[in-house]
C-alpha cells in the first residue's frame, strides 16, 4: 500500500469518540453500578460493557480500490469499585512480554499475573470485543474482532468517579517499546469500539444491527457480564471526498475524538492525519511510519501547550551537581526500507531510509533550553538540573540550536543529539555516516514503568514543543520514560547506498554522540540493527531479520 493510500485511510479512520463521550454520562447513568459504588471485594475492578448510543451513522469510503467504513460503536467499559491497572513489562528483546493486573484496595498492593501469551504487544488486548453484524433480514454479514486499549478516550460515569485521570492517554505502537501502564480510573469509562485499520469492516449502504459482547476468555479473567449490547448501524456513502468525521452519534453531537498523549507512533515527518485522530486507531504498525507533525496537528496526541522557557539566560557559575540525570538510550533502528530519492533526496540514487528513537530512562527528565542572540541563526543551548523537589540547582552550556525548515522539520533542533552509522558485517568499518540534529519531543511512551516516569508529559504537539522560526528561546524537554522518533521518510533519514556493494550491515544508532548532554552513563547509548542489502542499481532491495523476539522491519 502506497504512503498516500495509508494517509487516506487514517482520514478515512478519524473516530468521532466525542459524541459518544457527550452521552456515556446520561448512558452508564441507567446501567448497573452506575450509582452509588457497588459493594464487592476490595481492590477488585467490577468492569461492564455498555453502549453510549442505541444508533450510530457511518460512512463508507472508497480509494483506489479499496472500501470500507469508520466505525466506533460507542461502547464503553465501565469501572467501578476499583481502578483497573495492568502493567505491561519485558525485561530486554530477549524476554517474553510480561502483563500483571494490579490491585489496590486503599490499604495494600497485589498483583495478579495475567495468563502468558495473552498480550502480545503493547497495543492493548487483542480480540476483546467481538462483533457481529446482520441486515434488515436478520442474517449475519459480517463479524470482527476489536483490540482494547484500556488508555483509550474517557470520561467519567458518576460525579463521584476520580476528578481526573492519571493514566496514560493511549497504548504504545513503536516496536520497542519496553514497558507500559494500561489504566481506567474508578467511576470511569474507557472506549472499546477500536478495530483493525489494517482489515477494516466494509458493508454496503444499508441499515444494519451490530451485536457487541466481550470475548469468553475475558470475562472470565476480568469478570465481566455477558452483557450484548445491539445498536442500530446506518451505512451511507461518504459524499465530500474528504478526510471527514466518519461517525455520529444520533443525539446530535459529532466532533472528533478527546486528544491523547503520546504513546504512540507521533514521530516527526511529513505526512500526517487529521488533528484528533485517536491514538489506538494507529494500533497497526504498517501506518505508524507515516505519521508526523506539522503546523497546528500532531499523530493523534492530546495537543500539550509548549513549555516556556526561562525568562532569560542562566547566571552566575556553571556547574553539574550530584543530582538526578537523565539517562538517554537508543532504540534499535526500525521502519526500514528502500527510498528511490523522494522526500528531500537525490533523484536516481538508491537510499537506505530507516527511523530511529532515542528515548530517556530517567531516573531525571532532559531539559534543555535555547537563547537567541539578535540576528544570530544559532541559539546557544543550556542544560539544567533539579533536586528532588524540583528546584533547579545548576546547567551546563550544551552546544546550540539551529532551525531547520525543510518539509517534516520545521521547528528548532538541538544538534549533536544522535547520529547514525552503517557498519560493516563485522562492525569494525564505518561505510556511511550521518548527523541528525533533533527537535526534542516526547513522541513515543518506550518505557513508563521506569522509575520517575511521566505518564502525562508536555511537549507531545509537535507544532508547539520547538518554536517558530522567529523564536528568540525554545524550551525542549525529554521526559523521563518517553522517547523521540524522527520517521524514515524525513529529509535527511537515510543512507547513500548506491555504490554499496550487497551484503550485511548494520544500522546504528548513537544517542549523544558528542557526550555535550550531561546523563547517569553513557554506556548504553548506541544500539545496532542487522540489514541486509540486495538487487541491482535502482532496484535495491533490504532483508531485516529479527532482532531477538521483535520481527517489525
Amino acid at each position: 500500500m502506497t504512503s498516500q493510500q495509508h494517509r487516506k485511510r487514517v482520514k478515512r479512520s478519524a473516530l468521532a469518540v466525542s459524541a459518544a463521550l457527550a452521552v456515556v454520562a446520561g448512558v452508564a447513568a441507567t446501567a448497573p453500578g452506575a450509582g452509588a459504588a457497588p459493594s464487592t471485594t476490595p481492590g477488585k475492578p467490577k468492569l461492564k460493557l455498555i453502549a453510549a448510543s442505541n444508533a450510530v451513522t457511518a460512512e463508507r469510503w472508497e480509494w483506489e480500490g479499496e472500501t470500507g467504513i469508520s466505525m466506533d460503536l460507542g461502547t464503553y467499559v465501565t469501572v467501578d469499585n476499583a481502578p483497573l491497572e495492568i502493567k505491561i513489562k519485558r525485561k530486554s528483546y530477549k524476554d517474553p512480554i510480561v502483563a500483571q493486573q494490579i490491585l489496590r484496595d486503599g490499604t495494600k498492593t497485589t498483583t495478579k499475573t495475567l495468563p502468558a501469551g495473552l498480550v502480545k504487544d503493547f497495543t492493548g488486548l487483542p480480540g476483546f470485543l467481538e462483533v457481529s453484524f446482520k441486515n434488515t433480514a436478520g442474517q449475519e454479514v459480517a463479524k470482527t474482532k476489536g483490540t482494547f486499549c484500556p488508555n483509550n478516550a474517557s470520561g467519567r460515569i458518576r460525579p463521584d468517579g476520580a476528578a481526573t485521570n492519571h493514566y496514560p492517554e493511549s497504548c504504545p505502537t513503536n516496536p520497542f517499546t519496553l514497558g507500559s501502564v494500561w489504566g481506567v480510573e474508578k467511576g470511569w469509562a474507557s472506549n472499546a469500539s477500536a478495530f483493525g485499520y489494517d482489515k477494516p469492516v466494509d458493508l454496503p449502504v444499508g441499515e444494519y444491527t451490530a451485536k457487541v459482547r466481550v470475548a469468553k476468555k475475558y470475562r472470565d479473567l476480568l469478570g465481566i457480564p455477558n452483557d450484548q449490547p445491539t445498536i442500530k448501524v446506518t451505512v451511507r456513502q461518504e459524499s465530500d471526498g474528504g478526510g471527514g468525521v466518519g461517525l455520529t452519534s444520533h443525539s446530535g453531537h459529532s466532533g472528533h475524538s478527546g486528544h491523547q498523549a503520546a504513546g504512540h507512533a507521533g514521530h516527526h515527518g511529513p505526512d500526517a492525519p487529521i488533528p484528533g485522530a485517536l491514538s489506538h486507531a494507529l494500533e497497526d504498525r504498517g501506518l505508524a511510519h507515516h505519521l508526523g507533525d506539522g503546523r497546528g496537528h500532531t499523530d493523534g496526541s492530546r495537543i500539550a501547550p509548549a513549555l516556556k522557557p526561562a525568562t532569560k539566560r542562566p547566571t552566575g557559575r556553571a556547574s553539574v551537581p550530584d543530582v538526578p540525570k537523565p539517562d538517554l538510550r537508543s532504540l534499535p533502528a526500525f521502519n526500514i526500507g528502500i527510498s528511490d530519492g523522494e522526500d528531500g533526496d537525490v533523484p536516481g540514487k538508491d537510499y537506505l531510509a530507516f527511523s530511529a528513537n532515542v528515548w530517556n530512562a530517567g531516573p531525571a527528565p532532559l531539559v534543555v533550553d535555547g537563547f537567541r542572540s539578535p540576528g544570530k541563526e544559532l541559539m546557544d543551548a543550556y542544560q539544567y538540573f533539579y533536586d528532588a523537589s524540583g528546584k533547579q540547582v545548576g546547567y551546563t552550556p550544551t552546544g546550540t540550536m539551529e532551525w531547520d525548515g525543510r518539509e517534516g522539520h520545521d521547528h528548532w533542533h538541538f544538534t549533536d543529539f544522535a547520529s547514525y552509522r552503517l557498519l560493516s558485517a563485522d562492525q569494525t568499518k564505518e561505510v556511511r555516516s550521518g548527523k541528525e540534529a533533533f527537535c526534542l519531543a516526547n513522541t513515543d511512551a518506550v518505557d513508563y514503568t521506569v522509575k520517575n516516569a511521566n505518564w502525562k508529559p508536555y511537549n507531545t504537539d509537535l507544532s508547539t514543543a520547538c518554536g517558530e522560526e522567529n523564536s528568540i528561546s525554545v524550551r525542549e524537554v525529554l521526559d523521563v520514560g518517553s522517547g523521540d522518533t524522527y520517521t524514515q521518510n524525513i529529509p535527511g533519514q537515510s543512507f547513500d547506498i548506491t555504490d554499496v556493494p550487497n551484503g550485511t550491515y548494520y544500522i546504528q544508532v548513537i544517542a549523544n554522540p558528542e557526550k555535550r548532554l550531561k546523563e547517569t552513563r553513557t554506556t548504553n547509548n548506541v544500539a545496532l540493527r542487522k540489514v541486509v542489502l540486495g538487487g541491482a542499481p535502482g532496484a535495491r532491495t533490504v532483508k531485516v531479520p529479527p532482532h531477538h523476539l521483535i520481527n517489525a522491519g
